[in-house]
């Protein structure tokens, strides 16, 4: 799977570094949709002839970049607020839904053996729980035993949703952290080593002895690494799984928001996994190629009737119809041309 898994991302390298013909689309961001964002633009490519160019730089990038207008769509796992959104002509919507998940190389330790609660998670990313065998890991893990060595910890280097959502899962259930480092897309971290992108991270994690780190899900299954149970808000001991995130997605009331602001950690649910976060595609209000603003949209309602199936390969959660017409809908109100018009 590690190969198909590097065959994969070296044909989406090829696919994204191919320059862009006029009917062609661009887009930069989030590091944490691009596996399904590779599936996607594959199979689109093939089905239409049309190719998607997306790099795979980071949220923060990505905003800085469509308000920048280098790119006809940005991609973050951080929406922005309605505030943001309207202060830069921008508007939002989800593609899929995912996990972040807590990531370790400890020798002998298998996936899901070790459990931690958030509130121990956030000590040791504070740097208060420095060795694997200190009290307050060991009293969680009864009979497993824990070697006595150093933590090191890894984080990202880059602007990142994926650091939103686990540091805004940390700042939910860690006072301290809350205070000190706080969420947001870059914080500073108290310790640790920085990786760039996900695949940074998890490349660091697999190097590194007695590590812990966070990435997107889809690397953890891609590179099958080992990952922790978390303790989530009902206090069941959850791992990362399909039924987990779809569990802490379920009562997400989408019509409800205004421009689909919603941020999924530490949902209620016996089930639910703690870090679930959507990821956002970003777009101008005002389109000064209407043409060219439809394809980009015209992909994305593709991916919505055609991609589940590969959006579940790779551990996302598709939205269910209903989010789905509601997204649409609000492409026709919310995207238009120069003249004023709907473009969709």
């Amino acid at each position: 799977m590690k190969l198909q898994f590097g065959l994969m991302l070296a044909s989406a390298a090829l696919l994204f570094t191919t320059h862009a013909g006029a009917a062609d689309i661009t887009g930069a961001g989030a590091t944490f949709p691009y596996p399904v964002y590779a599936k996607w633009a594959d199979a689109y490519n093939k089905a239409t002839g049309i190719r998607l160019n997306y790099q795979s730089i980071g949220s923060g990038g990505g905003i800085k970049q469509i308000k920048a207008k280098t790119v006809d769509f940005g991609a973050s796992d951080k929406p922005l607020t309605v505030e943001e959104l309207e202060k830069n002509g921008l508007t939002q919507f989800p593609t899929v839904i995912g996990g972040v998940v807590p990531v370790i190389n400890v020798e002998g330790m298998q996936a899901g053996q070790i459990k931690l609660t958030g509130a121990v998670l956030a000590d040791i990313f504070l740097g208060k729980i420095k060795r694997w065998n200190d009290p307050a890991i060991t009293g969680l893990n009864g009979d497993v035993k824990l070697p006595d060595s150093n933590i090191a910890v890894v984080h990202r280097a880059d602007g990142s949703g994926t650091t939103f959502l686990f540091t805004d899962y940390l700042s939910k259930v860690s006072p301290e952290w809350k205070e000190k480092i706080g969420a947001d897309a870059s914080v500073a971290w108290p310790i640790g080593t920085g990786g760039k992108g996900n695949e940074g991270v998890a490349n660091f994690v697999r190097q590194i002895k007695n590590s812990i780190g966070y990435v997107e899900a889809a690397y953890v299954k891609q590179s099958k690494m080992n990952y922790v149970q978390l303790q989530n808000r009902d206090g069941a001991y959850v791992i990362p799984a399909e039924e987990n995130f779809k569990a802490a997605a379920i009562n997400t009331q989408w019509s409800m928001t205004t421009g689909f602001y919603e941020i999924l950690t530490n949902k209620p649910g016996q089930d639910s996994w703690p870090i679930t976060g959507a990821t956002f595609v970003l777009m101008h209000q005002s389109q000064e190629n209407s043409a060219h603003a439809l394809e980009v949209l015209k992909f994305f309602e593709w991916a919505y009737a055609h991609g589940d199936e590969m959006a579940l390969a790779l551990d996302y959660i598709p939205l269910p119809d209903d989010i789905v017409k509601l997204i649409e809908d609000s492409w026709r109100t919310r995207i238009k041309g120069k003249d004023g018009r709907a473009i969709y």
